[in-house]
């Protein structure tokens, strides 16, 4: 069903190549309006993630969309290197060159950001974040109303069925800041989390990013299918059912999809907490029985999350072909 009006949505990112991925869909989808892209550290450094998002709306021609640059480090833990094996080390594939491009940064924050397009526009704004969650949870310092302030929050991160893909319970999104993740998930934001639970069960082909891009015959697109193959080369190297495919998980595009299209997922509600240290960093549990528990931290003040956890795969797929076809390039 189309919505009255579009999504207005505040992308909060660290591309990264599914980010890449997940950004191009939302400037493809009718139903979704781009108001800022805010950057995070995770798949790069911060500030390469502020280059990446500047470069891939520039060559999209959509260089009027404010990018702002964000936190650089977690809240309280020891960052971690940028994974340059899975992103290549400038986070898209290792591009041979790069057009000039002319569009520059938000001299505001990312957290401030956040706040101030919150405060402008009350109950418009949906925040979309697939990195970790340093700029929602400074932004939350910033203005402790913001969860009234906010339309939604769409998380792409954390597992609770699934295995994690850093330990053998956590997601990378989350261990790369566990206090801020946590801060998020008890604020009391309408959010929903898209986690591995199903992510990992819907494979994009590279040979989807080759189709997409003989049709546009576009730099952005040729840009995107450049990095997907980069990225499909680590994850079938890792999971030999991806290999067969030659593909890689759609990850953060899920997190777009499951807003324009909740239909296509399956979900649990309840109550999550994150663990800040431990063997456990990272790990998203989500409070599943509806009983007293002698440990402390689930209490009934505790405000509840939508966990998905089955997807509709090959409608999301189609979904994604369609929207990724369509001449969202030439507007």
């Amino acid at each position: 069903m189309t919505p009255a009006v579009p999504h207005r949505v505040i992308y909060d990112t660290d591309p990264g190549v599914d980010d890449a991925m997940a950004l191009y869909y939302a400037l493809a989808h009718p139903d979704i309006d781009v108001v800022g892209v805010t950057t995070t550290f995770g798949n790069v450094t911060v500030a390469q993630a502020a280059r990446n998002a500047l470069y891939l709306l520039a060559i999209a021609g959509r260089s009027r969309v404010p990018v702002t640059q964000g936190v650089a480090a977690p809240l309280v833990k020891v960052g971690e290197a940028p994974p340059d094996h899975i992103h290549g080390a400038d986070g898209l594939g290792n591009l041979p060159q790069r057009v000039a491009t002319d569009n520059r940064l938000d001299a505001r924050n990312s957290a401030q950001f956040i706040v101030d397009m919150a405060r402008r526009h009350p109950g418009e704004i949906t925040v979309v974040a697939v990195g970790p969650l340093g700029n929602l949870a400074l932004a939350l310092a910033l203005e402790p109303a913001l969860p009234r302030l906010l339309r939604k929050v769409v998380v792409m991160g954390g597992a609770v069925l699934e295995p994690g893909n850093v330990s053998p319970v956590a997601e990378a999104n989350i261990w790369n800041d566990p206090h801020a993740a946590d801060l998020v998930f008890t604020a009391g934001f309408d959010l929903t989390m898209v986690g591995l639970d199903v992510t990992h069960q819907v494979i994009l082909p590279v040979r989807l990013f080759a189709q997409i891009a003989q049709h546009h015959q576009h730099l952005a697109t040729d840009t995107l299918h450049h990095a997907v193959a980069f990225y499909a080369n680590f994850y079938s190297g890792l999971y030999p059912h991806v290999a067969q495919i030659y593909g890689c998980f759609g990850h953060d595009v899920l997190a777009f999809v499951a807003l324009t299209n909740p239909e296509l997922f399956g979900s649990e509600t309840g109550r999550v907490r994150v663990a800040v240290d431990g063997l456990a960093q990272g790990q998203t549990m989500l409070r599943r029985k509806d009983i007293a528990y002698p440990q402390s931290g689930w209490g009934p003040g505790l405000p509840d999350t939508r966990v998905c956890t089955q997807v509709q795969a090959q409608a999301c797929k189609d979904l994604i072909e369609r929207t990724l076809l369509s001449r969202w390039l030439d507007v």
